[in-house]
Parts: C-alpha cells; sequence; structure tokens
C-alpha cells in the first residue's frame, strides 16, 4: 500500500487530536472569558464525544450509498464549520453547540478512513497500516498542547479553532487528489429507528454522567438522564435483535476478538479520556503552571507514543495480541496511576519518564486493539464493524471525562473549597488508573493464537 493514502487519511486524525488536547490544555483560560468554569466547561468536552457516538454509526452507510471519498472530504467541510463556530462563541451554550457540530464532522471524519484503510490493506500489512495511520496523527496532540498553551497564554484563545480552517482545506484537496476512488454500494438501506434508538441511548448516557458533576444541576438529573439512555439502549438491542442489518450490528459480538477490543479497549480508553482533562487542570489549578507550560509538559507523552510505532509489528510478532494487550494494559494503567503521586518538590524529569514510558504503552494499546478487531470479521462486516468499535471507543472517551469530573466535584463537596485540591488530583488519577488496569481482564480471555495472521506469527492461509 502506498504510504500516502494513510498519511492523506490522518490529516482527519490531526485535526480531530489536536483539538481535543488543545482544549483540555486551554480550558481554564476559555472558561474565564466566556464566563463559566473549567469544570463546567468539560461539557462542551463531552457533547463532542457524544455527537460522534450519534452519527459514527451512520458513517459507515453513508461511505457505502454516497462514496467514500465524497464522505470523507464532506465530513472535513463540516469540522471546519464547527471550528468557526467556537472560534465566534462567545457562551458556554454556544461553545457547546459548536462542539456538538465538530462532532458531527469528526464522526465521518476518522470511521470512514479506517475503513479505506482496512478495506485497502492485506492483512499481514494491517498493522504497519494503523501504524502509518497513526503516526501522523500523533503529531496533533504532540503540537497541540504547547500551541495551544501558547495562543492562550499570549495571544485570543480564538486563533486554536481559526488554524483547523487552512488544515481542512489542505486534507480536501490531497483528498482528491490522492485517495482511491471506492464504489458505491448498491441497495444500501438505512435504519433510521436504531439511528434513533442508539442517539438517544449514547445521548443520555454520556450527558447523564456529565451533568451528574455539574454544580449548576441536581445530581438526580444526571443520574435520571443515563438512566433514560439505559433504556434506549435496551430498546436498541430489543430493535437489532429483530431487524435483519440493524445499524449497529449486536450479533458481531459474538467474535471472541471484536468483543474484547470493544469491552477490553472501552475500559482502557475511559482512563485515557480522563487524563487529557485532569492533568493540564492538576497543573493549572494545583500548581500554578501557566496554559503554556502545561501543554509543554503534556505533549512529551506524544513523544513515546510516536516511538512506540515503529516498535509495534516486532512487538505483536514475538509476543502476540493476547500478552501484548494485557501486558501493556497494567503497565499503561500503572503509568497512568503514578502520576497521583507527582508532587510541587517532584523532581519535573521524573514526571516526564512517567508521561514518555506511559505514552509508550497507551500507544501499543491502541494501535492492538484497532488492528485485533478487525482479526475475524470478514470483509463484507468490515463495515458495520468499524462503526461499533469507533462508537464504543468515544462513549468510552466520553465516560472517563464525566468519571475525572465527578471525582473532582466531589473532592470540591467534601472540601468545601472552589478549586480542587491536589489530594483529589491524586485520588481521580488511582481510579482511572486502576479502571485502566482492569482492561486486562478483557485482554486475558483472547486466545493466545488469535490474530496471529495479522501479527505475523502464522502464514496466511492460502
Amino acid at each position: 500500500m502506498k504510504r500516502i493514502v494513510p498519511i492523506v487519511l490522518a490529516v482527519a486524525l490531526f485535526m480531530e487530536n489536536m483539538d481535543s488536547t488543545v482544549i483540555a490544555t486551554s480550558l481554564a483560560t476559555i472558561a474565564e472569558d466566556i464566563g463559566t468554569s473549567p469544570i463546567a466547561l468539560k461539557l462542551a468536552l463531552t457533547s463532542y464525544y457524544v455527537s460522534l457516538a450519534i452519527f459514527i454509526p451512520i458513517s459507515g452507510r453513508m461511505a457505502d450509498r454516497f462514496g467514500a471519498k465524497a464522505i470523507f472530504q464532506c465530513a472535513i467541510l463540516v469540522f471546519m464549520l464547527g471550528s468557526l463556530a467556537c472560534a465566534l462563541a462567545s457562551s458556554l451554550e454556544g461553545f457547546v453547540a459548536a462542539r456538538f457540530l465538530q462532532g458531527m464532522g469528526g464522526a465521518m471524519m476518522t470511521p470512514v478512513g479506517r475503513l479505506l484503510l482496512v478495506r485497502a490493506a492485506p492483512r499481514s500489512e494491517l498493522v504497519s497500516a494503523m501504524a502509518w495511520f497513526s503516526i501522523p496523527a500523533m503529531i496533533g496532540p504532540l503540537v497541540g498542547p504547547p500551541v495551544g498553551g501558547a495562543i492562550s497564554t499570549y495571544a485570543d484563545w480564538r486563533w486554536i479553532f481559526v488554524i483547523n480552517l487552512p488544515i481542512g482545506l489542505i486534507g480536501i484537496v490531497l483528498a482528491q487528489r490522492y485517495l482511491p476512488y471506492v464504489e458505491k454500494v448498491k441497495g444500501v438501506t438505512f435504519d433510521w429507528r436504531g439511528f434513533a434508538l442508539s442517539g438517544l441511548a449514547c445521548a443520555g448516557l454520556v450527558f447523564g454522567l456529565s451533568v451528574v458533576s455539574l454544580p449548576a444541576l441536581p445530581p438526580v438529573t444526571g443520574v435520571s438522564m443515563a438512566l433514560v439512555g439505559a433504556l434506549f439502549t435496551w430498546l436498541y438491542v430489543s430493535h437489532a435483535r429483530r431487524r435483519e442489518r440493524p445499524l449497529l450490528d449486536v450479533t458481531l459480538f459474538s467474535i471472541p476478538t471484536l468483543r474484547a477490543a470493544v469491552i477490553g479497549g472501552g475500559l482502557f480508553r475511559l482512563g485515557a479520556g480522563a487524563v487529557p482533562f485532569l492533568f493540564p487542570l492538576m497543573l493549572q489549578l494545583g500548581f500554578g503552571y501557566t496554559a503554556f507550560q502545561s501543554g509543554l509538559i503534556t505533549c512529551v507523552s506524544i513523544g513515546g507514543a510516536m516511538t512506540m510505532k515503529v516498535f509495534a509489528k516486532p512487538i505483536l510478532k514475538r509476543f502476540g495480541f493476547r500478552a501484548t494487550l494485557v501486558g501493556t494494559a497494567i503497565i499503561g494503567g500503572a503509568f497512568m496511576g503514578a502520576i497521583g503521586f507527582y508532587r510541587p518538590d517532584t523532581p519535573v524529569a521524573l514526571l516526564l519518564v512517567l508521561l514518555l514510558i506511559g505514552g509508550f504503552f497507551r500507544s501499543l494499546v491502541f494501535t492492538s486493539i484497532n488492528t485485533i478487531a478487525f482479526a475475524d470479521v470478514t470483509p463484507a462486516r468490515t463495515g458495520d464493524a468499524t462503526a461499533i468499535l469507533a462508537a464504543f471507543q468515544q462513549v468510552a472517551i466520553a465516560a472517563g471525562v464525566a468519571v475525572a469530573g465527578a471525582i473532582l466535584e466531589g473532592g470540591l463537596a467534601l472540601t468545601g473549597g472552589e478549586i480542587p485540591t491536589l489530594a483529589t488530583f491524586s485520588v481521580a488519577f488511582f481510579i482511572v488508573g486502576g479502571l485502566t488496569m482492569a482492561s486486562a481482564l478483557a485482554f486475558w480471555r483472547l486466545s493466545p493464537d488469535d490474530g496471529a495472521e495479522i501479527a505475523g506469527r502464522r502464514a496466511p492461509a492460502e
């Protein structure tokens, strides 16, 4: 496979990942400017993830009906419009709505890009293809924290979103020139009832978890919304079992490798989704760092993640998916929880080492999950598998942000203060680190031979 194809597709990941890290670093600055609190502003992070979870399930059908290349380009355009709306927002409500619009574009960009890659790459090259797909995208988180911190500290934070416009234009032009044309699929049908039920389920669950920790609303509101989300989840599962081709095909969970990738990956991403929210806030509110300083420190973990991409295929070939995922989940979660021990008198070099090594192992888990998920999925069902994997990943990340916010709000309620204490941040890191390590239980259920062909441990079947 030509490397230019995954690199062009990674433009979408670049914008998405840069935006998420930029906003996490700049939460305090943005919140002060639009007249809200950093904890309340996490609703903007959550609304983006909810939008992804709502619209990702339909991305595969849209790509089949209208063409993957066209949908990819339109998705970048919608993301650009959402970025412009973020730059123009002057209130919490406006900012949340703009982030939701961005999520609509992001819901089509990354899953459709991954779908193109899975269908185009030979099984023996899928690990390498995923690595090339991810490496350019790592540049976004690498430059996001320092760029966002510098803009928030020395300029107007609104420029954070304006820079997406030229990046998006470049992505559209490169996609038109280099991405291969994929034939439209005839006879595509849309499960609109399933789309409505899955959307209400995701929105209820994720918003419910988020509202529980918002100081402006009573906790019962969040609990009620989460219960409504659970109800619509049950209704969707009942609907999917009766329909011949539902929007999210729940029968795919009978595939052990995909099930482990979804469940184990969901637990791991719950912790990984909480860290970008917790860490910059701890540095700024607990240690007095500027947004620029916290951004420079935060980006170190991406260096470890980019380094891992070179070693992903050799590691998987040597140890296999099961051993690699179990070991890296435990190590990655441990390093995540270890951040909670950091104090003002701790050498900064030690923190940088924690971030660097932790980023290495977290990235190895992500690459392994995104590859093993398709090990036993037939080509005809890769679109549905991509949608399920992407939807659950985004819900897990949103839940991580919600859990982190709830822990901080609980600490405020116990201490009676207005700013979370370092002890509260420590507890938050210990909890999310433990949840991340728990993902190893799901990976342990894999067979030692699962994904052997993709990992290069067994020759492809003739």
